[in-house]
């Protein structure tokens, strides 16, 4: 069956990367991949939560959001994040911290907030890559300055969500697939071809997933991990 955009079962949408998107971060840039665009800031604090004091390690946390008019309805009640929202932001600051050597960091943070400007599908996805660029930047910003004695950077990471619609694999679900879904899923990747986290789970009732349709999610994911990898890899080359 032919996906609603058209794309093959295995095509990613257009990526755009955008770097020093804002002024005053650190590090910043807008992802955008098909119409879903996550601007992601990068700030340097010359302190660390209170649990890692004298501990000679940095943190690499981040922030998640979604602009009230990001989806086609307004969404109400800002303030504290929902349950939702803290979930993804977990995951965003795990991905983030796998790629950064805390020690080689020093006693800083990194924070990066993650603003979702438009929403249509993959934007956890897209928050990691994008702020991967905007962490990469940041910690560009900090040798500029002369403030690291060695490169904490150890590898890249993005992210890209797959699915099952319709009874077929497909990769970089928009909204239309997404939210008709019979299975989900989001897998965080590196650079080196490993996997670092995977979450996924049935959408549908009285729907299962297979070992063979699993690895063929798992296949496609990483296929088009590398080509955004290859993406950021080419942002990141160009000043």
């Amino acid at each position: 069956m032919p996906r609603p955009s058209g794309r093959r079962p295995d095509e990613l949408r257009r990526i755009e990367i955008t770097r020093h998107y804002t002024k005053y971060a650190e590090g910043s840039a807008l992802f955008c991949i098909g119409d879903t665009r996550v601007l992601c800031t990068a700030s340097v604090e010359e302190k660390v939560p209170p649990w890692l004091r004298g501990k000679h390690r940095g943190w690499v946390t981040a922030e998640y959001n979604m602009l009230a008019r990001a989806t086609n309805l307004r969404v109400a009640g800002r303030g504290a994040p929902n349950g939702r929202a803290v979930e993804i932001q977990r995951l965003i600051g795990r991905s983030l911290r796998a790629a950064v050597d805390l020690k080689k960091l020093g006693e800083r943070s990194i924070i990066v907030d993650c603003d979702v400007l438009q929403a249509d599908g993959g934007t956890r996805a897209a928050a990691i890559c994008g702020g991967y660029v905007a962490v990469a930047d940041a910690i560009n910003w900090l040798r500029a300055h002369a403030l690291l004695d060695e490169n904490p950077l150890r590898r890249m990471v993005a992210a890209i969500s797959v699915g099952v619609g319709r009874g077929e694999v497909v990769t970089d679900l928009d909204y239309a697939e997404d939210s008709r879904a019979e299975l989900d899923m989001n897998v965080v990747l590196d650079d080196r071809g490993g996997l670092l986290e995977i979450q996924g789970g049935v959408e549908k009732f009285n729907t299962e997933m297979d070992r063979a349709t699993l690895n063929k999610m798992l296949d496609q994911a990483q296929a088009a991990g590398a080509e955004i990898l290859r993406a950021m890899q080419d942002a990141l080359a160009t000043d």
